[in-house]
């Protein structure tokens, strides 16, 4: 792995165009583009250069495109080249005439070539196990935004921010995103289980699906395992559970067939004809003990049936591990801040949105190569600490550093960031900084403006 790394960087060292090239070549952008990059105009910002300069904003902390024109004019200029102008106006033109195809599809492709790289050791009993979680996303708040993304109902016209709902596979051995889905907040078919529902393709047989219980009704498990994909889910809260019926396989361990309900409404009758009358789950109960954990005890639901290959204690803790989908959520949301996106479109606001799960895949790539090299696992590395010195490295590039050392150095200072381990860490869910006084926007901004003239 670090040394088709190392292989990458020497190239992207040779390159004019940005440093980006050492984590994401010029032939996997061309090979995302397909044919639209046959109709591509641009002297500076070719589609390569478009795609880096954008990853280069969604990295960075101010976010600004002024700052990414920037970072090109300073690439250019240590390389001995002409300098484009540092106006935005070129770059955003390019930026907007990015193929929403070609982002989404460097998302899957980054997110699929580390996972394939990765040991197997880092599966779970040799198989790949996908974790799914959604969230929400906001955005500028501009007619064109609100039109395809709209507020909360709730809020007055002026007063909210245009919101989205965002559903995404990561790959549990290396945290990578794997595909991804963005739709309205809220309507019919808008829930998270109707985007799971595009994103099936991905999944290939043999695959683990691991949910939290939001993904728990009968269909959200028996589409799948007509796939041939097992699934590992908690059970909700309102379906009961009597541990005395069933076949019994330990303590708090037992298989039951569940009957399949009446056809929704979103399914086809020849799709509802093809799935079984009944699906054979597998239950276990979950006490938990740890102090700080707020439910005391939780049951699981599980297609892996063979109590022998696979133990109750060994599902319950590959369980546990459907955290690491809410701490890379916080990656995404947090670290790279997309929280909030910029762009005054929803064409541009799905590209930063894709372009920005690309990005993180990058830096998980990167974590990877530490954890290899120091003989840990990814998620022992910290997504921040990785962030933070890739973004001073990649500068060094234009200085004419030996790649070796270049690389090795990377790496080592990668994996030396390492999350801290706290299984039984407590803390109350309080703040200390208190929020500044100002009053919330009951109307329009421009309302408050006339009254103020």
């Amino acid at each position: 792995m670090l040394g088709s790394f190392r292989a990458a960087v020497c190239k992207a060292q040779r390159d004019p165009s940005l440093y980006f090239a050492a984590l994401l070549p010029t032939e996997s952008i061309l090979e995302a583009f397909g044919d639209a990059r046959l109709l591509w105009q641009g002297w500076i910002y070719t589609p390569a250069v478009t795609v880096w300069v954008f990853l280069s904003q969604c990295l960075s902390m101010d976010h600004s495109c002024r700052e990414a024109v920037a970072r090109l004019v300073a690439w250019r200029v240590a390389r001995g080249l002409r300098p484009p102008s540092a106006e935005t106006g070129a770059y955003c033109t390019a930026r907007d005439d990015l193929p929403e195809s070609a982002c989404h599809q460097l998302v899957r492709q980054t997110g699929a070539d580390l996972e394939r790289e990765a040991p197997v050791e880092w599966r779970w009993h040799d198989r790949r196990v996908r974790v799914v979680d959604g969230s929400t996303i906001t955005m500028p708040d501009t007619a064109a935004n609100q039109a395809e993304y709209p507020q909360l109902a709730a809020q007055k016209p002026g007063c909210g921010f245009p919101i989205a709902r965002i559903v995404v596979v990561f790959s549990l051995a290396v945290g990578t995103v794997l595909e991804a889905a963005i739709g309205k907040y809220a309507g019919k078919q808008t829930g998270e289980n109707s985007l799971l529902r595009t994103l099936y393709d991905a999944l290939d047989s043999g695959d683990v699906l691991l949910f939290d219980r939001y993904y728990s009704g009968w269909f959200d498990i028996a589409l799948p395992r007509a796939r041939g994909v097992d699934v590992v889910v908690r059970k909700h809260q309102l379906r009961p559970s009597d541990f005395r019926t069933g076949w019994r396989l330990g303590q708090d361990d037992h298989l039951v067939c569940w009957p399949k309900p009446p056809r929704p409404r979103w399914m086809s009758p020849e799709s509802y004809a093809a799935l079984p009358a009944w699906l054979t789950v597998r239950e276990m109960r979950v006490r938990v003990t740890q102090k700080g954990f707020r439910p005391k005890q939780l049951v699981v639901v599980t297609t892996l049936v063979d109590a022998k290959e696979y133990p109750a204690d060994e599902i319950a803790e590959l369980y546990r591990r459907r955290w690491q989908a809410e701490l890379h959520l916080r990656s995404l949301k947090t670290v790279l801040q997309m929280e909030h996106l910029r762009c005054k479109t929803p064409h541009r606001v799905r590209n930063e949105f894709f372009l920005h799960l690309v990005g993180y895949n990058l830096i998980r790539r990167v974590m990877a190569l530490g954890a290899v090299e120091s003989g840990r696992c990814p998620w022992q590395v910290s997504f921040k600490g990785s962030l933070q010195t890739l973004n001073a490295f990649l500068a060094m590039l234009s200085s004419g550093a030996s790649v070796d050392a270049w690389c090795h150095a990377l790496v080592a200072a990668i994996a030396t960031h390492v999350v801290g381990n706290r299984p039984d860490r407590y803390e109350p869910r309080r703040v200390k900084r208190r929020p500044k006084p100002y009053k919330w926007f009951h109307k329009p901004r421009a309302d408050y403006k006339r009254r103020a003239a």
